[in-house]
């Protein structure tokens, strides 16, 4: 089995586990009483979400769940627009704390790393164009990456716009995959539009794949970003 099959299968197997970690556990029924609860809110709802998802990437908790719930909950349009809009804000929010309230710490704790060092010089060089593929490429985790970015010299709408575009692809995947999970946790399930569903969330996971192994290449070319990953210092 090749490296790309490694990570397709890898992916898929992840994918899956959470899907039937949303059908089988209380999730489920997590979920369910909050996508009741922000349906009743109407708008104010999809605020709340976006909201939250802010909080959630300035304190450096893992969002992929809230992105999952996303698909979940609101379904697959509106929940790529409030999870689009809210790790977006989410990331430009976390910079600026990178950039003027923590800079100091986080600087002690990333900034002397090999691979913090290529990504600096590779914004000098490339700007908004690293910053789009690091978000293509899963070589940073988001949180870590929204701050450490504001260590670096990219102005803010560039590094804003470049991360939103960037984020797209990932966000899709997880917010399909949110959904593909609440049309297979149906009381009533429609078995085609369940097998519609499913189809669409490979194909989707398939292009994602691909376009980060673009991604991933076009970074080669550019940076040494294929090191080792980020190590923090004590």
């Amino acid at each position: 089995m090749n490296p790309r099959q490694k990570t397709f299968l890898k992916i898929a197997v992840a994918l899956t586990a959470l899907i039937l970690l949303f059908v089988l556990l209380p999730i489920r029924e997590w979920l369910t009483a909050f996508n009741e609860f922000v349906a009743g809110l109407g708008a104010w709802g999809m605020l709340l979400f976006v909201l939250v998802y802010i909080v959630a990437a300035v304190f450096m908790i893992p969002g992929s769940a809230l992105t999952l719930g996303a698909g979940f909950a609101f379904g697959l349009v509106n929940g790529m627009i409030v999870t689009s809009l809210g790790s977006t804000l989410g990331a430009g929010a976390a910079f600026l704390v990178g950039r003027y309230l923590a800079r100091e710490k986080i600087r002690a704790k990333f900034a002397s790393g090999e691979r913090f060092r290529a990504v600096d010089e590779a914004v000098a060089e490339q700007g908004w164009k690293i910053v789009g593929l690091l978000r293509l490429s899963p070589v940073f985790p988001y949180n870590v990456l929204n701050v450490i970015l504001g260590l670096t010299g990219i102005k803010f709408w560039h590094y804003l716009i470049a991360s939103w575009v960037g984020m797209l692809p990932g966000t899709l995947l997880y917010v399909y995959a949110g959904y593909a999970a609440r049309t297979a946790a149906a009381e009533e399930p429609d078995t085609l539009k369940t097998v519609y569903t499913i189809v669409g969330l490979l194909v989707t996971l398939a292009v994602t794949l691909y376009v980060t192994r673009l991604a991933k290449n076009a970074m080669k070319t550019k940076t040494p970003l294929h090191t080792p990953p980020l190590e923090e210092t004590p």
